[in-house]
């Protein structure tokens, strides 16, 4: 009897949690199928490694992430032989990828003998330390992201290990109605987290007292119930709308002006879309509202999307900064 259903069943149950990145599950699937790697290209903030980890909770396998970096040694990925004085022994303890399902984050951003380590991983599941040689678990599963925004600091990853990777994907920013889901969705997450903290704080270590504020400090429980307050604040349909159309303008802004669109090279992701919607959220409650209007909105914007947006060469030629660019988008994103 055939598998496809349970294998379209995980795909499907995936797109529930990965919203707006329907492309990107079905080729992890691909990959998983026919035991392969891949290579994922895209902005932060686009669920990359949620993908990988969500695909990772639904296997019976050992997940883990590795933030690649430019001091990493080829140890901290295989593992090293570590000396036991009680008997003048080595004992190899294994790295992190000795998992099955393995995400190499922003990858570039490593060296080439890291490169080189993850190499013989990826082309001969297989690891040689010293003069010993260790198998990796089967399914043995790489994926690796890269920022195509930032260059500065990262390392080309060389041609031969580039061939290792089943594919090299790209994945883009979610289109507009699929944000709205997935604010929706994140919401939810954040509500059901915070309630369980709230009813359990601290664990074994929660502090039971009378007063919210104790000798100068705010309880936990406090904050938690605050958090649960927070998430609980009314956002209608049509702010929410706003929020959404705001960002995705900063990501195509040539329908709303030339300048605009001159001026950003690339807009906020994903993320900031939920950061717009939980400061807006905030800013409501601290001002003793439960529903949030666009002035609220407007009051975080600056401060939420001022890193998240890349400005182009033209911008600081014409002494454009951000705060001048998010100017322009409120100007021109009609507010409800």
């Amino acid at each position: 009897m055939s598998v496809l259903p349970a294998i379209t069943a995980l795909g499907r149950d995936l797109q529930t949690t990965v919203i707006g990145q329907e492309y990107l599950v079905e080729r992890m699937l691909i990959a998983l199928l026919v035991d392969g790697h891949l290579l994922v290209e895209g902005a932060p903030g686009l669920a990359k490694t949620r993908a990988i980890k969500a695909l990772a909770e639904r296997l019976e396998v050992d997940f883990q992430r590795i933030q690649f970096t430019p001091d990493l040694l080829p140890a901290d990925l295989t593992g090293t032989e570590v000396y036991r004085p009680q008997d003048a022994s080595f004992v190899f303890q294994s790295g992190p990828l000795f998992n099955h399902v393995v995400l190499a984050d922003e990858i570039n951003r490593a060296p080439a003998k890291v490169q080189s380590a993850l190499l013989e991983a990826m082309a001969e599941q297989q690891i040689t330390v010293g003069q010993e040689t260790y198998r990796l678990p089967s399914p043995f599963m790489v994926m690796a992201t890269q920022n195509p925004i930032e260059q500065e600091g990262t390392y080309p990853l060389p041609e031969a290990q580039l061939d290792r990777f089943l594919m090299h994907v790209r994945v883009g920013y979610p289109d507009i109605s699929r944000e709205a889901d997935i604010l929706r969705l994140v919401r939810e997450e954040a509500r059901t987290a915070a309630m369980a903290l709230a009813r359990d704080p601290a664990g074994s270590q929660r502090r039971s007292t009378d007063s919210a504020v104790s000798h100068g400090r705010l309880e936990l429980d406090t904050l938690f119930a605050a958090r649960c307050e927070v998430l609980d604040v009314h956002l209608a349909d049509n702010v929410e709308d706003y929020i959404v159309r705001l960002v995705d303008a900063s990501r195509d802004a040539a329908h709303l002006d030339a300048s605009l669109s001159r001026w950003l090279d690339f807009g906020a992701s994903p993320r900031g879309t939920l950061a717009l919607d939980a400061a807006g959220r905030a800013c409501a409650w601290l001002d003793g509202r439960d529903y949030v209007t666009p002035a609220d909105v407007q009051a975080v914007i600056h401060d939420v999307l001022r890193h998240r947006l890349v400005l182009s060469f033209e911008a600081e030629a014409d002494g454009v900064g951000p705060d001048a660019v998010i100017d322009a988008l409120l100007e021109q994103v009609a507010v409800p």
